[in-house]
Formats: C-alpha cells, sequence, structure tokens
C-alpha cells in the first residue's frame, strides 16, 4: 500500500509539472508572438516567421520514437528551447525579404531567393553547433542520463526538421500572405477611391 500510495503521488507531481511545462510552452508562443508583432509593426508577419513553429514537433516526435523515449516534462522543456532556435530562422529569411524588397528595391520573388542564399550559411551553421553541442548530453551514460537524453534527443530532431523545412515552407507562407495583404491593400483603396468618387456628386 505504501508503495502505490508513493507511485501515485510522484505520477501527480509528474502530471503537474507537465501541465506547468504546457503553460510555458503556449505563454512563450504567445509572447514571441507579440515581441514579432512589435519588432516588424504587422500582424500577418509574425504569422509568417511563427510557421516555422510547428515543423519543430515533426523532429521532436521522430526522434523520440526512434530513441525509445516518451513525450515527458524534459522533452517539453526541450521543446520550449526549439521556439526560440525554430523563430530565429524564420526572423533571418523574412528580415532579409523585407529589407531587400524595400531598401534595396527587388521584387518578391528575387528578395526570397537571395534571402535564402543569403541566410543559409548562418541557418544551417547556428543549427549544427547547437546539435553538436547537444550530443554529449543524448550519448551520455552516467547517472540520471535516461531523464536528460530525452531533452536531448528532441532538441536535435527538432533542429533537423526546423533547419530544412523552413527554408521551404517559410518562403510558401511569405508568399501567400503577401498576396492576401496586397489584396486586402486593393480593396481598401478602391473602397476608398469610390467613396472619395461618390462624395463631390452627392454634395
Amino acid at each position: 500500500i505504501i508503495v502505490s500510495v508513493v507511485q501515485w503521488v510522484a505520477s501527480k507531481d509528474m502530471q503537474e509539472s507537465g501541465l506547468y511545462a504546457l503553460q510555458a510552452l503556449a505563454l512563450g508562443i504567445i509572447f514571441i508572438y507579440l515581441i514579432l508583432v512589435a519588432q516588424f509593426r504587422s500582424f500577418t508577419l509574425p504569422i509568417t516567421i511563427m510557421m516555422s513553429l510547428p515543423l519543430i514537433f515533426i523532429g521532436v516526435f521522430v526522434a523520440l520514437w526512434l530513441t525509445g523515449n516518451t513525450l515527458n516534462m524534459f522533452s517539453i522543456i526541450g521543446i520550449v528551447m526549439l521556439m526560440g532556435l525554430s523563430a530565429k530562422n524564420g526572423i533571418l529569411l523574412v528580415d532579409f525579404i523585407n529589407h531587400a524588397r524595400l531598401n534595396v528595391g527587388m521584387d518578391r520573388l528575387e528578395a526570397i531567393i537571395e534571402a535564402g542564399k543569403v541566410r543559409l550559411r548562418p541557418i544551417v551553421m547556428t543549427s549544427l553547433a547547437m546539435i553538436f553541442g547537444m550530443l554529449p548530453l543524448a550519448l551520455g551514460n552516467g547517472e540520471g542520463s535516461e531523464t536528460r537524453q530525452a531533452m536531448a534527443y528532441a532538441i536535435i530532431g527538432g533542429l533537423i526538421t526546423s533547419t530544412m523545412l523552413t527554408l521551404i515552407v517559410v518562403p510558401i507562407v511569405y508568399v501567400y500572405l503577401d498576396n492576401i495583404r496586397g489584396w486586402i491593400h486593393k480593396t481598401l483603396k478602391r473602397l476608398n477611391h469610390h467613396d472619395g468618387g461618390e462624395n463631390p456628386s452627392a454634395s
């Protein structure tokens, strides 16, 4: 009975810790969006950048499955760390695209291609540095290494898929949202012009 009570308390504590980690994950996503809105002064560009966040879950789940680990509190902590690393890749791409279009005068497609060429090296280098930094933690066999390995595998898998897919997904989402922004601006301009043309005649 005592053993069962201890196991129940331990499982309850783990569930509460996992719940707190999920809450931290949700708050992290909200704060990232608010910071990006303030930085880019746009409500749609942060959505483009944050499309890189779901890509980390592909690598996380695959890495945990291949290594026989589960989604626990430590792997969720790794996901929270991955959010900032993954958003960084999107920021590098979108910031260069906007700079090339506004300050250099490139068209959209040319700016996207140039951003992929220029930003590829820093994105890959920072991701590789983090991956190799996690390898000792993932391959360690010391005391308590089983719990820390889940976090390391989650970070490594998430970084691999995020780095590869961000270079494809973020530019595609940027194009679609830019088309939507252009359509909205044209529609509002047409409506304003229509209203401005009717007012003088009505008066």
